[in-house]
């Protein structure tokens, strides 16, 4: 055999092994995809965190994302227990605290809550954006880029506290569609700011979702397993409104799951609804509440294990 040709031969083979060994893990990646998923203390209501944090293993979950009213008021729970008292209850029931949602408070409010986040191992903290609302084009580009300029002294602080600030897609607020949520990305100063993920307030659309959590990728910091079903502004037969949980409405979950493995997404899962009104548990009893949770958590991990 030539020289020549036995280099031709070496090549291949390196090369046929390469393409082998990275579809080994490939396929490594896609068997050890999990969701990482977190519970949202307001899908209880107003319940004692006492009663809820038991539920957190029965749901899958791995962490508890804290609510204050009007949805839940467990952040408040937290003040009246005291900060050592709450750590020592979550070590009890062996639950980490992923999460403190602050709408209230705001983006540029965070910076006494990233500290007390920082105390209790809490990475991320959840709020909405700020700025004027309704805009398009190069004028959102500029309120977005104002919006970032104006959270840089808040964002110095998620630096030193190692938190994310997390701004969700709500509905009337500066961040709130789908070019607003690219601009934020592309504009963020920081991996400290990120991005939480509502299908919810966007159009219902598979494949405008799923793409945009492509043009987001290393942004999103959150994703809420949650659709518009007949919405949550109204009154409505429960069976109605539990159409927003995954697998009970019409959206297909699983072209978003998809994208969310080809962006390697490594942030938390919140299986959500909102109840109306507001503060109610989504459904009767603690029991039925995760039981709910876990029959969309159950659709979603079917999903997830067809991901390719």
């Amino acid at each position: 055999m030539t020289t020549k040709r036995r280099g031709f031969l070496a090549g291949s083979a390196a090369a046929w092994l390469t393409t082998l060994c990275g579809n080994a893990s490939s396929a490594e990646a896609i068997k050890s995809f999990r969701a990482k998923y977190i519970l949202g203390s307001c899908m209880y209501g107003y319940t004692g965190i006492s009663e809820i944090l038991p539920e957190v293993a029965k749901t899958g979950a791995d962490a508890i994302d804290l609510w204050p009213k009007v949805h839940g008021n467990q952040r408040e729970q937290l003040d009246e227990i005291g900060e050592d008292d709450f750590a020592a209850l979550l070590r009890s029931h062996q639950v980490k605290l992923g999460c403190i949602t602050q709408y209230k408070l705001g983006p540029f409010g965070l910076q006494a809550e990233m500290r007390l986040a920082n105390r209790l191992g809490c990475k991320t903290i959840v709020t909405g954006g700020e700025g004027p609302i309704n805009l398009k084009g190069s004028e959102l580009k500029r309120a977005v880029n104002d919006f970032v300029e104006k959270l840089k002294p808040h964002l110095a602080v998620a630096e030193e506290t190692g938190v994310t600030i997390a701004i969700e897609n709500h509905a009337n607020n500066l961040i709130d569609s789908p070019d607003s949520m690219k601009y934020l990305a592309e504009l963020r100063p920081s991996a400290h700011l990120g991005i939480a993920f509502a299908p919810y307030h966007l159009p219902q659309d598979v494949s405008l979702l799923s793409n945009l959590i492509r043009d987001l990728g290393p942004s999103l910091s959150m994703f809420y397993a949650w659709e518009h079903g007949k919405g949550c502004m109204s009154k409505q037969p429960k069976d109605d409104e539990l159409l927003q949980m995954p697998g009970r409405g019409s959206l297909d979950f699983g072209p978003l799951l998809k994208a969310l493995h080809e962006v390697n997404f490594e942030g938390w899962i919140e299986i959500f609804m909102h109840p109306f009104p507001r503060g109610l548990a989504i459904l009767d009893t603690t029991d039925e509440v995760t039981r709910e949770i876990n029959r969309s958590r159950e659709y979603l991990d079917t999903i997830a294990s067809q991901v390719h």
